[in-house]
């Protein structure tokens, strides 16, 4: 199975659809009235598709088990159409569209069993997903493509040349991945003064975010947060309490990073953790949905 242990727990919802046509109208006639010998069609394959539903990581190979926590199925009858619809909703790291289209396949071949005694034209037609809702793809195509960033590592380390930087190229690389162009990448010490000095020059250029990498730790040399938090117009506690809730859920020592989130004039300004996987998760929790503060900014709705 596809690895999801990098996604975000969100909502998710998906809408299928299926068709049933029978051939003739006497048919359609026995569904309605409840007269099929086997029994009452709508509720017997309704019920079988929430079994479907809650089963599908049983019989599809690559589908991940997960928990369903609502399931609607509704029925409409156009002519000798029967239009199966099912309502898929989840709170988990993956979407419910194969489940939707599982549990409607079902229903729809339920009722072809249930109605075949009758009617020997049955088909099965359309099995389709109508809609999802859910996980980043919701975010992708709802923001500015003109947006800039700075990327700051601090690292004594790094900046004496005795190690690579692999933190600040992951950032660069989830930032260019959303289509945030990168204005510098930089090194600097883990020294005050540099710090606060990138800050001040992309305030004043107007970056819409500079993201720091490094120094938010608990050594006597990581000093990121100290240097930061005074310039700051306003935090974003929320920001940095779901990166750390995110690397929680991977690692009990994310409770230790003082990542910092808030807003400079306009700018966003960030704090990650300073190794690859801390400061890769933390894009990963953060991205694309924090871009949403520039509609904020713009002066968009916050909803």
């Amino acid at each position: 199975m596809v690895d999801i242990t990098q996604k975000s727990t969100t909502l998710r919802r998906a809408i299928a659809q299926a068709t049933v046509l029978v051939s003739k109208q006497e048919t359609i006639d026995a569904l309605v009235n409840d007269n099929v010998p086997k029994g009452n069609v709508f509720e017997m394959a309704k019920t079988a598709g929430l079994f479907a539903v809650k089963k599908t990581s049983d019989v599809i190979p690559d589908c991940h088990p997960l928990p369903i926590e609502f399931t609607a199925v509704n029925y409409k009858i156009e002519g000798l159409k029967i239009y199966i619809e099912i309502e898929v909703k989840t709170i988990y790291r993956t979407g419910v569209e194969v489940e939707a289209m599982h549990g409607a396949s079902v229903i729809a071949l339920t009722m072809y069993d249930m109605l075949k005694p009758i009617d020997k034209g049955i088909e099965v037609q359309n099995i389709k997903l109508l809609e999802k809702q859910g996980g980043k793809s919701d975010y992708r195509d709802k923001f500015r493509k003109d947006l800039t960033a700075a990327v700051i590592v601090c690292s004594d380390s790094i900046f004496a040349g005795k190690k690579e930087d692999k933190a600040g190229k992951a950032i660069v690389e989830k930032l260019e991945n959303i289509s945030v162009n990168i204005v510098e990448y930089k090194v600097v010490a883990d020294e005050v003064d540099q710090i606060q000095a990138a800050l001040h020059k992309h305030s004043e250029l107007k970056t819409d975010m500079i993201i720091y990498t490094g120094g938010t730790g608990l050594s006597k040399r990581d000093v990121t947060p100290e240097a930061l938090l005074p310039l700051l117009d306003r935090e974003i506690p929320g920001v940095s309490e779901a990166s750390r809730n995110y690397g929680q859920d991977r690692t009990p020592f994310s409770m230790l990073s003082r990542s910092v989130a808030g807003v400079k004039d306009n700018t966003l300004v960030l704090a990650l953790p300073g190794s690859t996987k801390g400061a890769s998760e933390s894009m990963d929790a953060l991205f694309p949905a924090l871009l949403h503060v520039f509609k904020v900014f713009a002066g968009g709705r916050h909803d």
